[in-house]
């Protein structure tokens, strides 16, 4: 592998107000890429191994590699104008109607780019050129996990409170609860009523809330 590239993994999604920001980076620098917000969820859902009912669009790409005999090989992020990502998408494919396996590079937003290699498991390389001219978010990244973990822990912690609430309801008996909540011996179900009735093409970039080329 071409020693100018640097080899990256998608550190955090996270959504913002009509937008997405994607955290590239490795264990000694992190950098964000804003996309839009359905290319997002998309690589949100890949990273969570989230199922869907009917394939979209990225699913949809998949498939027709496969049934090709194709791949993403690799993903580079190759060049930064101005705000703006720009990133080389490279397939090859090999099957029973070729006697060599084909290499092709084609261009890309990077949000495409980064969907296509998360949902089929290929590395992500970003040119050091671009390497070195992008921010380092590290600090920033680290804060939004530390947030997210104290409002997991939190979550958790309420949860405990409602099962051993759930707890003490379950040890009264079937005479008390039926006294609670009003039901007179002897009725059923049926009787009782509990009163709740019836049953893209956008720019993305360092800027907030920008898409890339």
């Amino acid at each position: 592998m071409n020693k100018d590239v640097i080899e990256v993994q998608v550190r955090a999604v996270l959504p913002l107000e009509g937008s997405f920001a994607v955290f590239l980076g490795n264990e000694t620098k992190v950098f964000v890429i804003y996309i839009d917000e359905s290319v997002g969820t998309a690589i949100s859902m890949f990273m969570r191994g989230v199922s869907k009912e009917r394939p979209l669009t990225h699913d949809l790409v998949g498939h027709l590699l496969l049934a090709f005999g194709a791949r993403v090989e690799r993903v580079v992020i190759n060049n930064i104008n101005g705000s703006v990502f720009h990133a080389r998408l490279i397939i090859s494919a090999e099957n029973e109607l070729q006697t060599t396996r084909k290499v092709i590079e084609l261009d890309s937003r990077p949000s495409d780019s980064i969907a296509m290699a998360v949902q089929q498991g290929a590395p992500i390389f970003v040119a050091k050129a671009v390497w070195d001219s992008v921010e380092d978010v590290s600090d920033t990244l680290a804060q939004i996990e530390k947030k997210g973990l104290e409002a997991q822990q939190a979550a958790d912690a309420s949860a405990e409170e409602v099962d051993e609430e759930d707890d003490d309801i379950e040890e009264f008996s079937d005479e008390d609860i039926n006294t609670i909540a009003g039901i007179e011996p002897g009725k059923g179900d049926e009787e009782y009523d509990d009163g709740f009735g019836g049953d893209d093409d956008d720019e993305e970039g360092e800027e907030w809330k920008k898409a890339d080329g």
